[in-house]
């Protein structure tokens, strides 16, 4: 009786850890956006503080954040996630402005301290690049998210060669590697999350193919060799 309901609970296991998984991924998404805030913030202050910039200020935040725009203004015309990019991207910034600049005062007390002096002009700078560093951010953030369906390509590309090796392997009579199928598994996940972190919280600004290009063909890569190092028979 046990060995007959084992594989029924396995089953019942591996369908709750999917549907658990769907469910905490938007909590992760927003959990990496915030941890890249905090990052990105922090690199900016440290930068400034050290002089690691040639721009004096909170400057190079703002020029970062305005090239950031630039690409997305430029390279990103069309998608098929929403009709209008450009207009999707501005609504999102100038809300995420209004309510974490604007309404909490911070523009304002910006704009009345420009004249001012001393430890009043250095937190004003600090939060002026804190200001242009979470906008830089939430611009990034719309571009992962127009570029997710390269991801979603590369993911079922990977997982289609995965199955043709797989059935080659298996008529073959290949042998088996458990070693490498669980370390490619392993590896999916954290590059997929890695590279958003990575990228949302560089402190300058990058070609977005430059970086995501590579990181989907490595997201395929380890999908489709997972894929092909599973077990011959279930």
């Amino acid at each position: 009786m046990a060995r007959t309901e084992a594989p029924a609970q396995r089953a019942e296991k591996k369908r709750s850890g999917i549907i658990g998984t769907l469910i905490k991924l938007p909590f992760t998404l927003l959990w990496i956006l915030v941890i890249s805030i905090i990052c990105s913030i922090a690199i900016e202050w440290t930068g400034i503080y050290f002089d690691w910039f040639r721009q004096a200020g909170a400057e190079h935040a703002r020029q970062t954040m305005v090239a950031e725009m630039g690409y997305l203004d430029s390279q990103f015309s069309r998608s098929l996630l929403v009709s209008s990019p450009v207009t999707f991207a501005t609504q999102v910034v100038e809300t995420g402005y209004e309510w974490a600049f604007v309404k909490t005062g911070i523009v304002g007390w910006i704009e009345r301290g420009a004249d001012s002096v001393g430890w009043t002009a250095t937190i004003r700078t600090y939060l002026q690049a804190a200001m242009f560093v979470t906008l830089m951010t939430l611009t990034r953030c719309v571009i992962l998210m127009l570029t997710s369906p390269l991801f979603i390509l590369a993911a079922i590309v990977g997982f289609t060669d995965g199955l043709v090796c797989r059935d080659l392997r298996r008529f073959g009579a290949g042998r088996e590697s458990a070693f490498v199928y669980h370390h490619a598994k392993r590896a999916v996940t954290p590059i997929f999350l890695t590279a958003w972190l990575i990228y949302l919280s560089l402190p300058f600004s990058i070609h977005p193919n430059l970086f995501l290009l590579p990181c989907a063909l490595l997201f395929g890569l380890m999908i489709a060799i997972a894929t092909a190092s599973f077990k011959k028979y279930l």
